[in-house]
C-alpha cells in the first residue's frame, strides 16, 4: 500500500503523501485532524488559505461538491474495494444502507443513516482524492464553526434571506464577500439556513480507515468490474473494438439521435418551466442570433427534463432508443462506479444520428462488425487497471480514445487540449506519441472555446496535490496541460505494445504502435487564477460546447478508420 512518490514532488507534497500513506496502514480508525497540519503545510494550489483564519469558500465548496450531501451527518469514512472486501471487515448489510452520490465526484458511497459512509475505491488515486477532499472539508467546517459562534444569532435565520442587507450583514459576520456567500447560497439552496445552523451547533471531528490497500484488491475489484461486462457481452472477445474513455453520455445522445426526435417536447417543456436565460437562448439559437449548437442544446434539455415528474418517462423511452441502434449499457455491480456501454455499429440508424456525424455516405456501418467499448471515465491510476484487463481480454482493439476533463496553464476554461507529450507522475515516464487528432480534427464544431495541439500535458497524482512552486517548475518546462489519466492509459498502451511491464523514470517513444491512439482535454479548470478552480463553479450548459465538440472528433476518426479497414479487408 506504500505510495510511491514522484521526484518532481516538492518536499512538502512528498511529506504530505507519506504521512497519509503510513497513517493508513493502521488497523485502526485515522483521525482527520492529524493529517490538517501537514496538509495546511503542502500549500496545496487548491486551497492556498488553508492557514487563514477566514473560510477558503473555494476549497469547501470543491470539497462539499466532491463529497455526498450526507457528509454533514458523517463522523466515520471506511474505504474498501468491493463489496467481499467490506463484508470480510464485517460490513455485511451494504445493501440495506442508502446509496448516495456526490454532485460532482462518481463514486459509490453507501450511508447507514447515521454516522457511516461506506465509499468504494478503484486505485489508490481515489485515496489521493478523498483524504484531502475530506481534510480540506473538516477544516474549512471548523472554520465556519468559529465564525459561526460569533455570529448574532438572528443572522442565521430564514429572515435573512429576506432582504439584502441581512445577507450582506450576515457576509460581514462571516467575514466573507457578498459573493463567497451567495456561492455557498447557490449550492446549498433551501438548505443554507439549515446548514449553517448545523455547523454552527458542533465542531467537524471525521475518522477514515481503509479496510485493505493492497494492489491485489484493486485488481481483484478491476477483475469484478470485467467479468460484469464480458458477462453481458462475450462478443467483445472475438470481434474489433474501439476503446472510448468518455461518459456515460455523450456517444449515446450523439448516436441515437433521441433528443433531436423530442425537440418539440423539450422545446415545450424548456418554455413553460425553465429559466428566463435558457428560453432566450433558445430563442437566439432558432433565429441564428446565437453561435451555440442546437443539437448541443437539446442533450442539455433533455438531461433537465428527464429529471423531472413529466419527463421521467423519457428515461425508459431514452434506453429502448439506445437499445434498438446497438447501444448496451453495463452497470458495475459488486465493485466502483464505472458505467460502460458496447455500441454496435451496423445496428446504428445513419439516418437519426446527429448530423455533424453523417458527413459521408456511412452506410457501409451496416456491414461492419466493430463494435466501441465505451467506458465512463475513471479516476487517475484505475484508468491503467481497467485498460490493462481490457487488452488482456480484448485481441481486437482498433483504437484507443480518451476525452477528459484538465486544467490549462496557457487557456481558458472550454479551451481544448491535445497534447502529443505526457509527463506521468505515477510511473515517472515521459511518453512521446502520435496522436491521432489535430486541431482541425476539434474546431469545426468548437464555438465557445479554442483548440490548443501540440501541448505538453503532466498527470498528476491528484487535484490537491500541487502547490505554486510545482506549478511554476510545470510551466516553464513547458506544460501546459495538468489531468489525471493520460499517463496511466499510456503506461498500460506501452504493455500492450511491448513485452513486458511498463519502465519508470524514462522516456518513452509509442510512435509505432499497432493502434490509433487520440487523446483530447477540455479545459474545466484554470489554477493560475486565484479561485477559479472547479470549486468556482460549473461549466453548466456551455461546457457541452466542448465536451461535444471533441466527442464528434473521436466518432468521426473511429468511422473513418472503419472505412479504411473495412474496404482493405
Amino acid at each position: 500500500m506504500d505510495r510511491t512518490v514522484p521526484s518532481t514532488a516538492s518536499e512538502e507534497i512528498e511529506l504530505y503523501i507519506r504521512t497519509v500513506y503510513s497513517l493508513l496502514r493502521s488497523t485502526t480508525d485515522v483521525q482527520i485532524k492529524t493529517l490538517e497540519e501537514v496538509h495546511a503545510g503542502m500549500n496545496s494550489s487548491m486551497h492556498l488559505d488553508a492557514r487563514a483564519s477566514t473560510l477558503d469558500t473555494s476549497a469547501f465548496l470543491y470539497a462539499l461538491l466532491r463529497l455526498p450531501d450526507c457528509i454533514f451527518q458523517v463522523h466515520f469514512v471506511v474505504l474498501g474495494q468491493s463489496n467481499l472486501v467490506f463484508a470480510q471487515h464485517g460490513y455485511t448489510d451494504l445493501s440495506n444502507w442508502r446509496p448516495v452520490s456526490a454532485r460532482a465526484r462518481r463514486r459509490r458511497c453507501y450511508f447507514n443513516e447515521k454516522d457511516t459512509l461506506a465509499c468504494f475505491i478503484a486505485s489508490r488515486s481515489d485515496i489521493d482524492d478523498i483524504i484531502p477532499v475530506l481534510t480540506a472539508y473538516q477544516i474549512e467546517w471548523n472554520k465556519l464553526n468559529y465564525l459561526l459562534q460569533r455570529c448574532p444569532p438572528e443572522l442565521i435565520s430564514p429572515a435573512t434571506l429576506k432582504s439584502a442587507e441581512t445577507f450582506s450583514s450576515l457576509a460581514m459576520a462571516l467575514e466573507m464577500s457578498g459573493e463567497d456567500l451567495d456561492r455557498l447560497w447557490t449550492v446549498w439552496g433551501d438548505d443554507f439556513i439549515p446548514n449553517l445552523q448545523l455547523i454552527a451547533k458542533r465542531v467537524c471531528s471525521l475518522r477514515v480507515r481503509l479496510l485493505a490497500g493492497s494492489l491485489s484488491e484493486y485488481w481483484r475489484a478491476t477483475r469484478s468490474w470485467w467479468d460484469t461486462i464480458e458477462a453481458n457481452c462475450s462478443d467483445l472477445l472475438n470481434r474489433p473494438v474501439y476503446f472510448v474513455s468518455s461518459n456515460n453520455h455523450s456517444l449515446a445522445n450523439l448516436l441515437s439521435g433521441f433528443a433531436l426526435q423530442h425537440k418539440d417536447e423539450l422545446v415545450s417543456y424548456l418554455k413553460e418551466e425553465e429559466s428566463i436565460e435558457l428560453v432566450e437562448e433558445w430563442t437566439d439559437i432558432e433565429a441564428h442570433n446565437a453561435p451555440s449548437n442546437m443539437e448541443n442544446f437539446l442533450y442539455y434539455v433533455l438531461k433537465k427534463y428527464q429529471q423531472t415528474t413529466h419527463g421521467q418517462p423519457l428515461i425508459a423511452g431514452q434506453l429502448a432508443c439506445e437499445q434498438k441502434n446497438g447501444i448496451q449499457r453495463i452497470l458495475s455491480e459488486h465493485s466502483f462506479d464505472l458505467e460502460a456501454q458496447v455500441i454496435e455499429l451496423c445496428k446504428l440508424d445513419i439516418h437519426t444520428i446527429d448530423p455533424r456525424l453523417n458527413y459521408k455516405e456511412l452506410s457501409f456501418l451496416k456491414h461492419s462488425d466493430a463494435m466501441i467499448l465505451n467506458i465512463d471515465y475513471p479516476l487517475g491510476l484505475s484508468a491503467y487497471n481497467i485498460l490493462a484487463k481490457v487488452a488482456e481480454h480484448i485481441s481486437g482493439i482498433q483504437g484507443i480514445y480518451v476525452m477528459g476533463k484538465s486544467a490549462t496553464l496557457n487557456g481558458v476554461r472550454g479551451d481544448v487540449i491535445i497534447p502529443n507529450v505526457v509527463q506521468d507522475e505515477h510511473s515517472l515516464n515521459t511518453y512521446l506519441f502520435q496522436n491521432a487528432f489535430s486541431a482541425t480534427d476539434v474546431s469545426p464544431y468548437l464555438v465557445y472555446g479554442t483548440v490548443l495541439d501540440n501541448q505538453k500535458a503532466v498527470s498528476v497524482l491528484g487535484t490537491f496535490l500541487q502547490n505554486p512552486r510545482v506549478m511554476d517548475v510545470i510551466y516553464r518546462e513547458g506544460y501546459t496541460d495538468i489531468e489525471m489519466e493520460a499517463g496511466p492509459y499510456l503506461s498500460a498502451i506501452y504493455e500492450m505494445s511491448r513485452p513486458q511491464r511498463h519502465p519508470v523514470n524514462e522516456i518513452v517513444n509509442l510512435y509505432g504502435a499497432p493502434f490509433e491512439i487520440g487523446i483530447l482535454h477540455y479545459a474545466s479548470d484554470t489554477p493560475l487564477s486565484k479561485g477559479k478552480n472547479l470549486g468556482a463553479g460549473t461549466l453548466s450548459y456551455f461546457g457541452m460546447d466542448s465536451t461535444y465538440a471533441t466527442t464528434v472528433a473521436i466518432l468521426r476518426k473511429i468511422f473513418e478508420r472503419e472505412r479504411q479497414r473495412l474496404s482493405s479487408g
